[in-house]
């Protein structure tokens, strides 16, 4: 039986969580893209239910505000790298500097290299 893209995408991020875990030091930053937005959070997996420490997305108000220009949005690399810099501020005001990524069982290319990338240019430590 042949695996859809949501699946074998399920499979590699299943392969990918047996190995990032994040902590209370060291939390994990889990990245969701779909095709109009894109979503980072910071997720601390040493409690018992996994306590979401911070989220941004472009959905969220201080994603709209910093933009200007009607053609950036979350479905391409601008508005990405806009949420990896808001990402890497929140962690910053938070006290967190370094973290794990994690890439969701997405390839790391596209919006996912480039918020990792703004994530780094922030002052996050993968």
């Amino acid at each position: 039986m042949k695996l859809t893209r949501k699946e074998k995408r399920k499979k590699r991020h299943l392969r990918v969580r047996k190995k990032v875990k994040g902590s209370s030091d060291r939390p994990r930053l889990c990245v969701y893209r779909s095709n109009k937005h894109i979503y980072a959070s910071l997720i601390d997996d040493s409690c018992s239910p996994n306590k979401v420490i911070t989220t941004v997305s472009s959905l969220s108000p201080e994603f709209k505000k910093n933009i200007t220009d009607r053609s950036i949005h979350g479905g391409n690399i601008k508005g990405a790298e806009i949420v990896g810099k808001l990402i890497a501020e929140k962690a910053k005001s938070l006290g967190i500097e370094k973290v794990v990524f994690d890439r969701g069982g997405y390839k790391y290319t596209g919006r996912v290299k480039v918020l990792a990338e703004s994530a780094r240019k922030g002052g996050l430590k993968f």
